[in-house]
Order: structure tokens, then C-alpha cells, then sequence
């Protein structure tokens, strides 16, 4: 095996754990704080911390990969998460817990930002879009793994947070084993554009994805379980409808990226946004059809579940290597800006309009993306050659 493979195949089983670790402690905590007695209220308020501490550190994380290379970065994120984990079950305190959810959502985001472009820089164009997918399948099947943890909690509070660390010190292991390598060096030239700047004329299409798969994410796990209450749905029901979207997700996650690797990225997403915008729209139509309501997440899952992988491939086929990293962070700002909003305006919505509408807006923005995919010049198909602003 050659050492870019061993490496991509070290960073699939590394993102996998953080995923499993992450599917793990959100209900695992949700759930020891309900024992507690602490309020449904302020337990989703400390379950916010850890994205909290996703959304503050993304900005400042080219600045150690660029300095301290790829796996150092991945290291460092995952002692911190290592430290929080241990941490938890020694203190009993919510706003302990608080601070440790934070370090471990700076440390998420350490990890994840690092292994996504570290995957970026090794695949080669011909399977980008297949490897990213590989990677994002890794994370999903990982977070849907984590809950089945739950069930070794009678064995003894620190039976789960064991398991997590034994998984942990296979993380360490195995990335003490690889070679470091850092980001490529942004050329200096006379060009005054901000980085970002440019990589935001460049790659804008690019990064609408990861956009609205955080605003489609957030809105499904956050607002739906609203929309099926006032619609007559049971709690019951809706754990069993949810999953439906993260099932059609990683079905079709590999073979779109495949996909996307032979027709084109924006080809692919065109065609996926016209689909999930459709499944959106109709599903206002299923009523209390719950298994019909099933089906419809299910499609949208399928099409559009993969949008923040396809995205990151279609803005590493366009832009200049040295700034992938750069488009990196502003999709996890994105993200993390998207998942902060849904909430709010779909609070909004169901408040003054009906229920149903977060949906149709969910729909709408698929469409006008596939819109702004036609629009969009052919040019941008292809990695184009710029001169790259002075790095400060």
C-alpha cells in the first residue's frame, strides 16, 4: 500500500471514531443531565456548546495547520477531545461541562478541518470526489454508531466514556505511525486581494454547499420535531422519520462522489438540488402519511446529503492548491453560520406562517442553487490560474 493510501485509509478510521465519539456524548450527556433534573431548556443550551467551539475556533485553524502541518493539528485536536472526555465523568458541575463540551468542539474542529483537507490534498482529481465522500460516509455511519453506547451506561458511568478513550489511544497510534506534510505555500506576489477575498470570487459556487447542508441539517433535527407536533406527529414517530435523511445519505454518498469524479461536480449537484429542492416541496403533500414522509427524506438525503464533501471537491477542482485550506474554513464558517440561523428563521416562520413553509424554504434554496449552477459560466468547471494575493 503506498503511504498516500495508508495515510487517507488512517484518516477514514480517525474521522470515524470522532464521529462515533461525537454521536456518543451528545445523548450520552443529554441523558445524564435528564437524570439530573436539569431542564430540557438549559440541557439543549450546554449541548450548544460544542458547536459553539466549532464556530469560534474555524476561523483561526489555517493558522496552526500552515505552521504546525497536517497531523499535528489532527494530534492536538484530539488530546483535547481525549482530555474533555476524561474529564466528564469526574465532575457532576453544568458549567464544567459546559467548558468541556467547548474544548471538545474545539478540538472537533481541529481534527475534522485537518483530516478533510488533508484527504483533499492527497486524492488526485480522478477520485477527489470519491474519496471525500469516503470520508464523509466514514464520519456519518460513525455519529448514527454512537447512540448503540448508550446501552453499556448500566454497566457503570465510566464504561462509555472508557470506550471512548480506548478508541482515542487507536487514534494516537496509528497517526504517531504517519509522516507529517503541510498545506502548500501560498505564492507571495504584487496582488493586494485579501485571500479570502479571492477565494470568495473564485470558489463562491462552491461553498454555497456546505451552507445549505448545515441550514438543512439543523432545520431537520431542530425544527422538525416542531413541524410533527403541530401536525398531530408523536415524538415516537418522528425518531423513527429522521433517520430516514442520514439513511438515504449514506447510501448514495460514495456513488455520487464516483459520479462526480466522472460527469463533474457541478453537474452532479445541479441535478441533486433539483431533486432534494422537489422532495421538499412535496413534502407538505404527505400529511400524517409518515412512511410517505419517510420516502420523501429519504430521496432528499440521498441527493443532497453529500453536498458539504461534493462541495469541498468542486472548490479543490477550482481553485489553486495553496488555497484550498482557505476555502476550507469558510465552509465550516458556513456551516457553522447555517446551523446558527435555522432555528431562528424557522422559528420565525412557523410562528407567523405555518409549519410547513420551513420546508418550502428548504426546497426553494436547492432550486435557486441548481439555478445559479446553470447560470454560472463554464469556466469555472476547470482549476483556474490566478495570481494569489500576498499572504500576511
Amino acid at each position: 500500500m503506498s503511504a498516500s493510501r495508508y495515510t487517507f485509509w488512517v484518516l477514514i478510521l480517525v474521522v470515524a471514531i470522532a464521529g462515533l465519539s461525537q454521536g456518543l456524548s451528545i445523548p450520552l450527556l443529554a441523558v445524564l443531565l435528564e437524570q439530573q433534573g436539569i431542564s430540557s431548556l438549559v440541557n439543549g443550551l450546554n449541548a450548544a456548546a460544542l458547536y459553539i467551539g466549532m464556530v469560534l475556533i474555524s476561523p483561526f485553524m489555517e493558522i496552526p495547520l500552515r505552521k504546525l502541518g497536517y497531523r499535528t493539528t489532527i494530534i492536538c485536536g484530539l488530546v483535547l477531545v481525549t482530555i474533555a472526555t476524561a474529564l466528564i465523568p469526574l465532575f457532576s458541575h453544568l458549567a464544567v461541562w459546559f467548558v468541556l463540551r467547548f474544548l471538545m468542539g474545539v478540538g472537533d474542529s481541529a481534527l475534522h478541518y485537518s483530516s478533510q483537507m488533508w484527504v483533499t490534498k492527497i486524492s488526485s482529481p480522478e477520485t477527489r470526489g470519491r474519496d471525500l465522500s469516503a470520508y464523509g460516509l466514514a464520519y456519518g455511519v460513525g455519529f448514527s454508531a454512537g447512540p448503540l453506547g448508550l446501552n453499556l451506561l448500566p454497566l457503570g458511568l465510566w464504561v462509555p466514556f472508557g470506550m471512548l478513550l480506548i478508541l482515542y489511544a487507536v487514534g494516537f497510534f496509528l497517526l504517531a505511525r504517519m509522516k507529517n506534510d503541510y498545506p502548500e505555500v501560498i505564492v507571495q506576489t504584487e496582488k493586494k486581494e485579501n485571500k479570502y477575498a479571492t477565494v470568495l470570487r473564485i470558489g463562491w459556487l462552491a461553498l454555497i454547499p456546505s451552507f445549505l447542508y448545515g441550514f438543512m441539517e439543523t432545520s431537520l433535527n431542530g425544527s422538525f420535531p416542531v413541524y410533527a407536533l403541530r401536525t398531530g406527529i408523536s415524538l415516537e414517530w418522528v425518531s423513527i422519520i429522521l433517520p430516514s435523511f442520514v439513511v438515504g445519505s449514506i447510501l448514495l454518498q460514495m456513488p455520487l462522489g464516483t459520479l462526480s469524479d466522472r460527469l463533474g461536480r457541478k453537474r452532479v449537484m445541479t441535478v441533486c438540488a433539483i431533486i432534494g429542492g422537489i422532495a421538499f416541496f412535496l413534502f407538505p403533500l404527505s400529511g400524517e402519511n409518515v412512511w410517505f414522509m419517510m420516502l420523501l427524506l429519504a430521496i432528499a438525503g440521498a441527493a443532497v446529503g453529500s453536498f458539504y464533501s461534493l462541495g469541498l471537491a468542486f472548490a479543490a477542482d477550482i481553485l489553486p492548491a495553496s488555497m484550498v485550506p482557505t476555502a476550507g474554513i469558510i465552509a465550516a464558517i458556513n456551516f457553522g453560520t447555517a446551523s446558527i440561523l435555522a432555528p431562528n428563521v424557522n422559528g420565525v416562520l412557523m410562528e407567523w406562517w405555518e409549519p410547513w413553509t420551513i420546508f418550502w424554504l428548504m426546497g426553494a434554496s436547492l432550486l435557486v442553487f441548481a439555478a445559479a449552477c446553470l447560470a454560472a459560466r463554464r469556466g469555472t468547471a476547470q482549476k483556474q490560474q490566478v495570481p494569489l494575493p500576498l499572504e500576511k
